[in-house]
């Protein structure tokens, strides 16, 4: 139950600002906006991913890149699943991010959390 709990926090701290994130911005993700909010937004992006993964990582306590690797796929199968439902209609750059960049962020967070229980043992 700790290893669900842990990958869903961690899913949770990227998800919910990357939402708040577009909704004050007035912004639909699946449009295409102008080059420098998406690279602002990927950058935010990324930022709250490796959290998430770290976030992940140490709630779960052991085998921690396995848990954020658990919640890199899940980002990985949301982003593809809305590529896939929503083929030729408005902008594939927030699906192309989440799965370039902000996925292996999540994993990386998970490898900075090992790191440092290593480190620390």
């Amino acid at each position: 139950m700790k290893s669900v709990l842990a990958v869903l926090v961690g899913y949770l701290v990227f998800g919910v600002p990357t939402i708040l994130f577009f909704t004050v911005a007035g912004i639909d993700p699946r449009q295409e906006p102008e080059l420098g909010f998406r690279i602002w937004s990927t950058v935010y992006g990324v930022f709250f991913a490796f959290a998430g993964g770290y976030v992940a990582a140490r709630i779960a306590g052991k085998r921690e890149v396995t848990h954020a690797s658990a919640m890199a796929c899940i980002l990985a199968f949301l982003a593809t699943a809305s590529f896939i439902v929503q083929p030729g209609h408005g902008s594939l750059w927030s699906q192309i991010a989440a799965l370039g960049f902000m996925t292996p962020a999540v994993i990386l967070g998970g490898v900075l959390r090992a790191r440092q229980v290593r480190i620390r043992a």
